[in-house]
């Protein structure tokens, strides 16, 4: 039988979480966070939530929030040469602090 290749192939690890963290929703101050247009975010996937998840090639990279497509975020990031929007709910972003001086 031909393998198939969904979108969630060959993420065992990448999207496993850890035995503390099974069976509980993500909690509401992550989802509720305050982003501003300008702030660093680091995209973590939270596999339990299946709406607005990135592509796991995504997963760990770190964007800058550019706007807001209804409860969605709109993250522009570097992937390979090129700069790309993607579209992530809150439960997925974490935020960056950055220090002073270091922004470009």
């Amino acid at each position: 039988m031909k393998h198939s290749r969904g979108r969630r192939a060959g993420t065992r690890q990448l999207l496993r979480k850890s035995p503390r963290e099974k069976g509980f929703p993500p909690p509401i101050s992550r989802i509720i966070w305050p982003y501003k247009n300008g702030d660093y975010v680091a995209i973590v996937i939270d596999s339990s939530v299946h709406k607005g998840m990135p592509h796991p090639r995504f997963h760990g990279k770190t964007g800058v929030i550019i706007g807001r497509q209804g409860r969605a975020f709109i993250v522009r990031i570097r992937d390979g040469g090129m700069y790309k929007k993607i579209y992530v709910l809150p439960e997925h972003l974490r935020p960056i602090k950055v220090k002073s001086g270091q922004q470009s």
